[in-house]
C-alpha cells in the first residue's frame, strides 16, 4: 500500500490511502485527523476525493472503448483521443516528456485524408503547419465550394516526397487535377505574349538581319579612327545605334555611309538616345540618296542644268574632255552630305546652313553647295585641263582642305543669282 506524507495543522502525520477515505474520516481518533470539531472539514474532503475517484474511473471506462477505425471522422474518435491524452498525462507524469505527448498522440492518431475545420488548426497548430503549400487559384476554388482541403503527412514513416501518401476524401479533387495547369491559364500566357509584343521571326528574316550586322561591323571599325571622340565605348555605341536603325528598317537595311551620317550626329549630341532620334530624323531626307531611291539622278541632272546656264565655258569642257557632265564625281558629296569633305566643326557648320536654308532661301541648298565647289576651282580645272580622272583626284585630294565659309557664301551667291535669272524671265 503507497503511502505518503501530508502536513496538516502544522504537523506531519500519516495517510493510508484506502478504498473508502469517507469511513476514516468519521473516525478522528484511528487516523489522527485531530479533534471531532473538524469534521466538517473532512466531509468536505470526501467529497472532493470521491469526485476525482469517479473521473478517474469514467476515463478508465472510455479509454476501453475499442477505437475506431483509422479512415473515420467522426467527433466522437476526436473527443476520444483528448480524454486519451488527459487521462495519459494525469496517470504518468514522467511521460510528459517523452514521444507520447499529446501533440504526438494528436498527429499519429489523425487519420490520413481528414477534413479538419478552422476550430480544430487553432486547438493543433501543428497540423496547420504539416499541410502542404496549395495555390492561390485553388484556395478560391475550394473558397467557393465550402469544401477545406487537407493533405497530411504520416510524420512516422513517410517523411520524403517519394514515400508520402496523401489520401483523399470522395469529395476533395484528385492530386493531378491539383497540379495540373488549367487550360485557361495556358491560353491567358498566350494572350499576354501576343499582347505584349513578343513576335516570331521567320529565318530569312535573321539571316538577313545577320548581312546586315557583318556590313556594320565592317563600316564601324574604319570610321574616322583617326578622331579622338571615337575610342572603343563610342565606337561600340555608334554600333548600337546602327544596330537599331537598321533593325527597324530592315526593308532597305545598311548601306556603306550610313554610319558617316550618323558619326557627326553622335560626336555633337554624346548620347545614344538622342542621337538615334536624330538620325532617325535625318534618314527621313537622306535615305533617298542612297541606290534604293531615285534622288541622286535628280541631284545630277539638276547640275548640268546649272552648269549649263551658270558657266557655259566650264561646261564646255567637261563635254569636251570625256564628257564628265553626268558629274558622277559628285556622287559622295550628295551622298554624305559633304560629311567626308571637311572636318567636323566645319561638317556641323554647312549642315545647320543646309537645314535652314530649307525655310530660308532654297531647299536645295545642297545643290548650290555642289556648285560652289566646283567654281571654286574652275580656273585650276581649266587651266590643267582636266579630264574626269584628274578632277576625281583632285577633289579626293582636297578633301578637308576647303574654306567653307567660303564655300558657303559662294553658294548663297549662286542661289541669289539663280533667283534673279527666274525673276527676271
Amino acid at each position: 500500500m503507497n503511502t505518503s506524507r501530508h502536513h496538516r495543522l502544522g504537523r506531519p502525520w500519516p495517510f493510508q490511502a484506502p478504498k473508502n477515505k469517507c469511513d476514516q474520516a468519521s473516525d478522528p481518533k484511528e487516523n489522527n485527523l485531530g479533534p471531532p470539531s473538524n469534521a466538517s472539514a473532512a466531509e468536505s474532503e470526501c467529497k472532493e476525493a470521491t469526485a476525482t475517484f469517479s473521473e478517474l474511473a469514467e476515463c478508465k471506462k472510455i479509454a476501453e472503448i475499442p477505437s475506431e477505425k483509422p479512415g473515420s471522422n467522426s467527433p466522437v474518435r476526436q473527443v476520444l483521443n483528448a480524454l486519451q491524452s488527459l487521462s495519459q498525462s494525469r496517470q504518468s507524469p514522467d511521460t510528459a516528456d517523452s514521444d507520447d505527448s499529446p501533440s504526438a498522440l494528436e498527429m499519429e492518431d489523425i487519420p490520413i485524408g481528414t477534413c479538419v475545420t478552422s476550430e480544430d488548426l487553432h486547438s493543433r497548430p501543428l497540423v496547420g503547419l504539416a499541410q502542404p503549400l496549395v495555390s492561390f487559384s485553388l484556395k478560391e476554388k475550394m473558397a467557393s465550394e465550402d469544401l477545406v482541403l487537407d493533405r497530411h503527412l504520416d510524420t512516422d514513416c513517410n517523411t520524403s516526397p517519394e514515400g508520402t501518401d496523401l489520401g483523399l476524401s470522395e469529395e476533395e479533387p484528385e492530386m493531378e487535377n491539383v497540379l495540373a495547369e488549367p487550360e485557361s491559364a495556358n491560353m491567358g500566357r498566350e494572350g499576354k505574349r501576343e499582347s505584349s509584343g513578343e513576335r516570331v521571326y521567320s529565318q530569312e528574316t535573321l539571316d538577313m538581319y545577320l548581312i546586315n550586322l557583318h556590313r556594320i561591323d565592317k563600316d564601324v571599325r574604319r570610321c574616322d579612327r583617326q578622331y579622338w571622340y571615337f575610342t572603343t565605348e563610342n565606337l561600340e555605341k555608334l554600333r548600337n545605334i546602327m544596330c537599331s536603325y537598321v533593325w527597324q528598317h530592315l526593308d532597305t537595311g545598311y548601306v556603306q555611309g550610313m554610319c558617316d551620317l550618323l558619326a557627326p550626329l553622335l560626336v555633337i549630341l554624346d548620347d545614344e538616345v538622342m542621337a538615334f532620334s536624330c538620325f532617325t530624323e535625318l534618314m527621313k531626307r537622306m535615305n533617298q540618296n542612297f541606290p534604293h531611291g531615285g534622288a541622286m539622278d535628280s541631284h545630277f541632272a539638276n547640275m548640268r542644268s546649272l552648269i549649263q546656264i551658270l558657266d557655259s565655258e566650264l561646261f564646255e569642257l567637261m563635254q569636251q574632255n570625256g564628257d564628265y557632265t553626268h558629274f558622277y564625281f559628285c556622287y559622295r558629296w550628295f551622298l554624305l552630305d559633304f560629311k567626308r569633305e571637311m572636318v567636323y566643326d566645319d561638317v556641323f557648320s554647312l549642315w545647320e546652313t543646309i537645314w535652314a536654308a530649307k525655310h530660308t532661301s532654297s531647299e536645295h541648298f545642297v545643290l548650290f553647295v555642289a556648285l560652289a565647289l566646283v567654281e571654286m576651282y574652275r580656273d585650276i580645272i581649266l587651266e590643267n585641263n582636266m579630264d574626269f580622272t584628274d578632277i576625281i583626284k583632285f577633289f579626293n585630294e582636297m578633301a578637308e582642305r576647303h574654306n567653307v565659309p567660303q564655300v558657303l557664301m559662294m553658294a548663297r551667291d549662286l542661289v541669289l543669282k539663280v533667283q534673279t535669272l527666274i525673276e527676271n524671265k
